[in-house]
């Protein structure tokens, strides 16, 4: 019998313990050991039982759930999903748990928080599947001071915002100028800052799919704009992509690559959800099979489930070079494996060497 995944809830309202509770103990493969009004109760029940993942709120009583998070990774690291209402908008603060090691965030409204999560129940337990799975390892060195949408909606593929292939129609030919297509979710906002980091500041221009809720992108753009050569922002319909460019695509809208002449430009949209997400990686990686075709890199980087894996296929197809993550540095292995296993991977290389990998494929034309 397949052994079942150990949960502690840390929240100071007892609806919402009550309500997580209920959710995640309706999986069949997850276990609720216990709760906690505030991380001092939190620690008492770790040292009582270690769990396998921790759901934790940010503003509760004497500890904030940051400082406790810091302090878990630092003593006793545990996969973590930081479940917490946005402390108000354009906030950085969640985006610092993800920095100190929270595996996802699932925000919650202040009202109707109960229905909410009654509502978010497929998006719970998979958050907290996929970081039972989450391979913790120190945060790289910092040099500074799935998104995933909420509801059990059907699981749509990318056919439903861009069309799929014509056969025997291909995209543009060969030429020497390339875009560079990433897709990541949970574990990618680090795994995301290493790569950009490594990168010269002449790069091909970038489009990113991070899985994250929308009130994060710009937060996280902006991050990374400070540390890396290339500039960063978050993705605005029409945007260019340029040469030493990275555009991160928004929460909570689909990205596409779209071309005028040798030009290409991003399309920002609405849409339903595609495998499950918004932004997709697929609904990026098809739109770069169909439209930038041989001159295209695609890499698919750590995440849960498989978004991301269908549309490496059709980049391959096309004659773009495509890249997996491989399992001994992701986080999760999830979405590099799909990949992986449907034959959509040229290359598989560590986190370490992708950005290297960025520059041959530039400089070689390949």
């Amino acid at each position: 019998m397949k052994k079942k995944i150990k949960v502690l809830i840390v929240d100071d309202s007892a609806s919402v313990r009550q309500t997580l509770s209920d959710i995640l103990g309706s999986d069949s493969e997850i276990k609720v050991i216990a709760t906690a009004q505030d991380p001092y109760i939190a620690a008492r029940r770790i040292a009582e039982e270690a769990p396998d993942v921790i759901t934790l709120d940010i503003e509760m009583p004497r500890m904030d759930g940051i400082t406790f998070l810091r302090k878990i990774m630092t003593q006793h690291p545990i996969p973590v999903v930081m479940c917490s209402s946005l402390p108000e908008p354009g906030s950085d603060t969640l985006m610092q748990a993800l920095e100190a090691g929270a595996v996802d965030v699932i925000l919650k409204p202040r009202l109707g928080t109960r229905q909410f999560l009654e509502d978010a129940r497929e998006t719970i337990c998979d958050a907290v599947k996929a970081a039972a799975q989450a391979r913790l390892r120190p945060l790289p060195p910092r040099t500074d001071g799935s998104s995933r949408r909420l509801g059990s909606e059907k699981k749509l593929n990318a056919d439903v915002i861009i069309p799929p292939p014509t056969p025997g129609i291909r995209a543009m030919a060969r030429t020497t100028e390339k875009v560079i297509c990433i897709g990541a979710s949970t574990g990618g906002t680090e795994a995301l800052r290493a790569v950009l980091k490594a990168l010269p500041l002449d790069c091909p221009g970038i489009v990113v799919v991070q899985h994250m809720p929308e009130v994060f992108t710009a937060a996280f753009a902006r991050g990374l704009d400070a540390l890396c050569h290339v500039t960063v922002k978050e993705a605005v319909d029409g945007d260019p992509v340029l040469r030493g460019h990275v555009l991160i695509a928004p929460g909570n809208r689909h990205t596409l690559l779209q071309r005028s002449g040798a030009r290409y430009f991003v399309s920002v949209r609405d849409g339903p959800l595609v495998s499950r997400h918004r932004p997709s990686v697929d609904v990026l990686f098809r739109s770069a099979a169909q439209c930038v075709g041989a001159n295209a890199v695609g890499i698919i980087m750590t995440g849960m489930g498989d978004d991301g894996a269908n549309g490496l296929l059709e980049m391959r197809n096309a004659g773009a070079h495509t890249i997996a993550e491989s399992e001994e540095t992701c986080v999760v292995f999830g979405m590099p494996k799909e990949a992986i296993e449907r034959g959509a991977a040229i290359k598989i290389l560590p986190l370490g060497l992708l950005a290297a990998e960025v520059r041959r494929a530039d400089q070689s034309g390949i």
